[in-house]
């Protein structure tokens, strides 16, 4: 199972759950929002998914905040028995309120360290509804993919349609030939959390 020792060197710890089959278990990394939107399903699909993702024998990875659109994709998983692990920079424990139930909390000095840790700890990132911070986590993992730093799929939840101009622009950027691969060879995008963990279990099977 998780614990201190299973983190990087130096990295502030805090154990706040057990689980026994986590070994059992793949990481993946939730990207989403510290508010909650203006459509409550958002934060709906957030806790379906979270539930989902445990139920199908996923751990979460994720910012740590225990609000919005984060505090119920966490809230969703820890209900179904996953481990879930926060990683929340200094300067961010009181802006997104750092959840005070989670499994393991890692504390780094900054955005720039918690960034690296969620793209490294996690098999798969996931993409949620969230704002400019969202956006920049899932674009610095995909510019991280192109430049074959890692290779790692990346899972947009579109609920609501929350996506759709988002999308259009990225395959504008197809259609315009900024792009160095084909969109759609990293980046899923599903209306539904059932669709997206199943499509997550296929992509990790394969790979």
């Amino acid at each position: 199972m998780h614990g201190a020792n299973s983190f990087a060197a130096g990295k502030e710890v805090i154990t706040r759950r057990n689980n026994p089959s986590v070994l059992k278990r793949k990481n993946v990394t939730v990207f989403c929002g510290s508010k909650s939107g203006n459509n409550p399903k958002f934060e709906m699909d957030a806790a379906e998914l979270g539930k989902e993702l445990a139920e199908n024998n996923f751990d979460i990875i994720y910012g740590g905040g225990g609000k919005g659109i984060m505090g119920a994709v966490a809230n969703g998983a820890l209900s179904a028995g996953a481990s879930v692990t926060g990683i929340i920079p200094q300067v961010l424990i009181d802006w997104e309120r750092q959840h005070p139930t989670l499994t393991h909390v890692i504390i780094t000095n900054d955005i720039h360290e918690r960034k690296k840790q969620l793209y490294e700890q996690g098999m798969a990132g996931i993409v949620l509804p969230g704002g400019f911070g969202t956006l920049d986590e899932m674009f610095e993992m995909l510019t991280w993919n192109q430049l074959s730093i890692h290779n790692k799929k990346i899972f947009i939840l579109n609920t609501a349609g929350f996506y759709d101009h988002l999308i259009l622009h990225m395959e504008h950027l197809i259609q315009k030939d900024f792009l160095y691969e084909p969109l759609w060879e990293r980046i899923h995008s599903f209306e539904d959390p059932s669709s997206l963990v199943q499509s997550l279990k296929k992509h990790l099977t394969e790979d």
